[in-house]
């Protein structure tokens, strides 16, 4: 508890853009978001005031974390289960909890644990071997391999199309010592995305379902909702995002990455399958900023402070993300290209994540709202290539 306002002081491991954006969250409610950073010009680093250097694998750091706020949660996945397990044990409140992180850190213990659970899954296995690869794949290539740790933004994903490229593939990662599973490739129509909250009381709120769109891996454009997803299909996508959440007592923002597979959403055979989970705000609900009536970020707040839920409903009837990825150097600055796009496309509004341009990597987002999607799509759109390219 901050003695100064008498409000509870969340405490935060990491300090990307999703702790820069639930610190932005906390501001309104009164709250102190306690930050622990890798380095002092992390993005939430830059805009917090409480904040701590050290790392997330360190113990010590986590303690001194924990012992001034009355929850600890996340922006990524990578604390060790242990070192949350000791934090319990002290006494501090940790939200979402190993148990139910362990399936966000590990892909393995994901399709494991959904498989009990009955959960929509491709068909998957653990490989240690080229000989497990090709005995999973029986000729038909190909196949998806992944690193069942880590990984993210296409990285630790490879399409492997022959019994050659796995051999090589699989004896290069294992030697690296990098766990791995295979998944067939799913005949999939499009991505989707529910998004759903849930509180240690056992609220639970669900966003409408969403359509990611990627590109070489990383998502480029989130539209809310889902254009042309039928009501039973989206109930069907939030009921399974709530029963995942409940069933793996997960607490915070859970968001269920999900195939749709089938030529259309209603066609004989089609469905939802579970690609993969995250337990903290996620970049397929930042569109809920502007877009819904409370942001995944004061959300998020809410449930591992077991608040009552807020309302998630749209604010308009579209509403489309752009991720905002780092261009070529050189050309006029982003404050530049910033002034000019507030000039042209003065209802986008931008969030810039404080990060080193780097080429492909997300420094932001744009979101715009309307009535005709298709116009929506394009001005978000062509907001996020002019701060990216000045063009």
């Amino acid at each position: 508890m901050d003695t100064r306002t008498n409000l509870p002081v969340v405490g935060m491991v990491g300090a990307g853009q999703l702790a820069r954006m639930t610190h932005q969250a906390a501001i309104p409610l009164g709250q102190s978001l306690r930050i622990l950073a890798a380095n002092a010009d992390d993005g939430a680093a830059l805009v917090a005031s409480d904040v701590l250097i050290g790392s997330h694998t360190d113990l010590a750091a986590l303690r001194e974390l924990a012992a001034g706020a009355d929850v600890v949660t996340f922006d990524h996945e990578h604390v060790p289960a242990e070192h949350i397990r000791t934090l319990l044990a002290e006494g501090h409140k940790v939200f979402p909890g190993p148990d139910a992180l362990i399936c966000a850190q590990d892909k393995q213990v994901m399709r494991e644990r959904l498989g009990k659970l009955g959960a929509p899954c491709p068909r998957w296995a653990p490989v240690d071997t080229p000989a497990d690869l090709d005995a999973f794949a029986a000729g038909s290539w190909p196949v998806v391999l992944k690193a069942a740790r880590g990984g993210y933004d296409g990285k630790g994903v490879w399409l492997v199309g022959s019994a050659d490229e796995g051999q090589r593939l699989v004896t290069e990662l294992r030697t690296a010592g990098t766990p791995l599973i295979v998944e067939e490739r799913v005949a999939l129509r499009r991505e989707l995305a529910a998004v759903v909250a849930r509180s240690p009381f056992g609220q639970v709120a669900a966003y409408p379902v969403v359509e990611t769109v990627q590109v070489d891996g990383i998502c480029v454009e989130v539209i809310a909702p889902a254009p042309g997803l039928p009501e039973q299909r989206a109930i069907e996508a939030q009921q399974l995002a709530i029963r995942i959440a409940n069933e793996l007592d997960v607490v915070g923002v859970l968001a269920v990455e999900l195939f749709e597979t089938g030529a259309g959403a209603d066609e004989a055979g089609g469905g939802l399958v579970v690609n993969e989970l995250a337990m903290r705000p996620h970049n397929s609900a930042h569109w809920t900023i502007e877009g819904a009536r409370t942001s995944q970020f004061e959300q998020h707040l809410r449930a591992v402070l077991d608040y009552p839920l807020g309302a998630t409903g749209l604010t308009a009837p579209w509403v489309v993300m752009a991720n905002v990825l780092g261009g070529e150097p050189g050309g006029m600055g982003i404050d530049e290209r910033l002034h000019h796009l507030m000039a042209e496309l003065p209802d986008a509004k931008v969030h810039l994540y404080g990060k080193q341009v780097r080429p492909g990597r997300k420094i932001g987002h744009v979101t715009v709202l309307g009535d005709d999607l298709g116009a929506v799509r394009d001005r978000a759109a062509r907001a996020a290539t002019w701060l990216r390219d000045g063009s």
